[in-house]
């Protein structure tokens, strides 16, 4: 990214404008697409995602008190506060993210300085892309860059300070990935990530495959409720397992093999929601080997397995999500498709052959709207880059 992206020029224009002098920086927190791992985030298990060309931009200038002035080009709405007054504030969502990252540094002993800011962003909301991590991200190195410390927290340390901001200011239950991701994604890599240990490792992404995200644009209304009862049923499952399996500690920890020899202990929906998770982590890592050895067809169908226990098992999927999935499993082109995120609307990801993208978008554009009366949206993305600053000369 250079002077020369539109979006950035966009960015420092609009910075001017507003606050007439240039911003010194601007800091990048990309959104992510889960290629394969859902729901095993919360129980130990192992996600892979890609950090997406898709974006929040904070443009910024230092100030020299403690007062952070933001203006949001989206939502055309100002927002100020002091970092020595950091209270939720329930009419302005979107600030709160911005907050709760300057609470979470300031706690860790990081003293901030204010800064004034442009917040701009291309990756769509409330489409399960991660937008809220994206702006925790962006917000924690602007924060960084404007009070001289832009190396005082970064990583891992960074993406686990932005979870907390979401956890404890926001009043998010998340997992991890959508923070880890957007700090530590690499350009044409997906990331292995381990939700127990934190430890990740760079996945290449084949050269010879190519992404179509299809957002539903369905509601995600049912996706908090829902996501709060699967949690309780794993953490049910996990109880009644240890009963013969007194070793484990989450269900990351149970095969396949001793769930089967075990589903006695479980009532019929509890073991299907246990099945899903176990069998999502198996695909995770099958997955990885899949890439390694350049193994398409199996990725593919490792997704769309993946899809079907979603639907069938953990019951996360919608008539939205499989309209989609369907619509891009009809294209000549692609391997494999599943939802992404947590279900219920938001997007459903493929993995189609290079050259095939027009022909996957084209078959979405024609299918999935007579099935739902439903207009969606698609994007392309390989993986992108994780969060960074960009220094204005």
């Amino acid at each position: 990214m250079s002077n020369e992206d539109p979006r950035t020029q966009e960015l420092v224009d609009e910075f001017t404008r507003r606050f007439q002098s240039a911003p010194t920086h601007i800091s990048v927190g990309p959104g992510r697409v889960n290629l394969i791992g859902e729901h095993t985030d919360y129980n130990d298990g192992f996600v892979l995602p890609i950090a997406l060309y898709r974006d929040i931009r904070i443009a910024l200038r230092p100030r020299t008190d403690r007062t952070v002035r933001a203006y949001s080009l989206e939502y055309d709405d100002w927002y100020e506060f002091s970092i020595d007054d950091l209270k939720y504030d329930e009419d302005v969502l979107w600030s709160n993210y911005m907050m709760g990252m300057a609470w979470v540094l300031e706690e860790q002993g990081v003293r901030l300085q204010g800064m004034d800011a442009v917040v701009s962003g291309n990756v769509p909301r409330a489409s399960g892309l991660s937008s809220s991590a994206a702006l925790e991200v962006a917000t924690g190195k602007a924060l960084l860059v404007a009070s001289g410390q832009p190396d005082a927290v970064i990583g891992v340390p960074l993406a686990t300070s932005a979870q907390r901001a979401e956890n404890k200011f926001v009043g998010v239950n998340c997992g991890i990935m959508d923070q880890f991701i957007s700090v530590l994604g690499a350009e044409d890599n997906a990331l292995l990530i381990d939700c127990r240990s934190l430890e990740y490792r760079l996945i290449p992404f084949p050269a010879q495959a190519a992404l179509v995200i299809g957002n539903t644009k369905a509601s995600r209304s049912l996706a908090g409720s829902a996501y709060n009862e699967r949690r309780s049923q794993c953490e049910q499952g996990v109880a009644l397992l240890q009963q013969e399996l007194p070793d484990i500690a989450a269900l990351r920890d149970v095969t396949s093999e001793q769930l089967e020899a075990h589903k006695h202990l479980l009532p019929e929906l509890v073991y299907r929601r246990c099945r899903h998770v176990v069998s999502e982590n198996e695909r995770v890592m099958q997955t990885v080997d899949a890439f390694q050895r350049g193994d398409l067809a199996e990725a593919g169908r490792l997704m769309d397995a993946s899809h079907a226990s979603l639907r069938d098992d953990y019951e996360v999927s919608s008539a939205a999500l499989d309209a989609m999935v369907d619509a891009m499993r009809s294209a000549g082109g692609c391997i494999g498709a599943r939802l992404t995120g947590a279900g219920f609307g938001g997007c459903a990801i493929a993995l189609v052959e290079p050259g095939s993208e027009q022909a996957v978008g084209d078959a979405i554009f024609d299918l999935y709207p007579k099935a739902t009366n439903i207009w969606p949206e698609i994007y392309t993305s390989r993986p992108g880059p994780g969060a960074h600053v960009l220094e204005l000369a």
